[in-house]
């Protein structure tokens, strides 16, 4: 009884700008909090499409209680090429970039001023790939031309020297020879194909050798 007296007094006194006009917003939880896709193992790629439906509810100050605003909120990510989220709250990883991100809901806070806004945050994590994984190296093998060896997925680049990357388990990987003089071919591979090598289904520690 003494807390609704509070409010008709406050409200009488012209304290509060909203007495008579709605619910007061006092602040937005956004759940989940945290949000973690991938892993270390996980080539970042592969996240793509990984998705988390998120909620935003509203904390009330007058009359006090709480609603579900999700699809009331205004939704942003501050990294979209890592994140994006809908207009529903629907989180996506974009598999293009690691880290974190900071995704807000933001809505206008009713009784607080016409511009006032309240705005509730998470966190959002793609976690990099740290290349834990069976390593393939490339060895060069003496010869009168030089070269430059890259590989798909992503990871070696060798010129004239010798050079290692790891892999995800299982990958299958192809390896491109660019000759700047002539290009005498490839040793230790599974398929050969003009200057590409391919490995298949690499599993454990494994050796070509390319020749220019």
């Amino acid at each position: 009884m003494q807390k609704w007296l509070t409010v008709i007094l406050v409200c009488a006194a012209g304290l509060v700008l909203s007495c008579g006009h709605g619910q007061i917003l006092e602040s937005i939880t956004v759940q989940p909090q945290t949000e973690t896709f991938g892993s270390s193992t996980t080539p970042v790629d592969e996240d793509k499409g990984l998705q988390v439906q998120l909620m935003a509810v509203g904390n009330y100050l007058y009359p006090p209680g709480t609603k579900d605003l999700t699809n009331e909120v205004t939704w942003s990510s501050n990294t979209p090429q890592m994140v994006t989220v809908n207009s529903t709250g629907l989180l996506t990883a974009t598999g293009e970039a690691c880290g974190s991100a900071v995704v807000t809901a933001t809505t206008p806070a009713n009784g607080s001023g016409s511009n006032a806004i309240v705005i509730g945050s998470m966190t959002a994590n793609v976690v990099c790939f740290t290349g834990t994984g069976p390593e393939l190296t490339v060895q060069f093998a003496t010869a009168p031309g030089t070269g430059t060896v890259t590989s798909s997925p992503a990871g070696l680049s060798c010129t004239g020297n010798p050079c290692s990357a790891a892999f995800v388990s299982g990958t299958t990987v192809v390896l491109t020879a660019t000759p700047n003089t002539v290009f005498a071919g490839w040793s230790v591979c599974d398929v050969t194909s003009g200057t590409t090598c391919t490995v298949i289904d690499l599993t454990e520690n494994r050796t070509v050798t390319v020749t220019f």
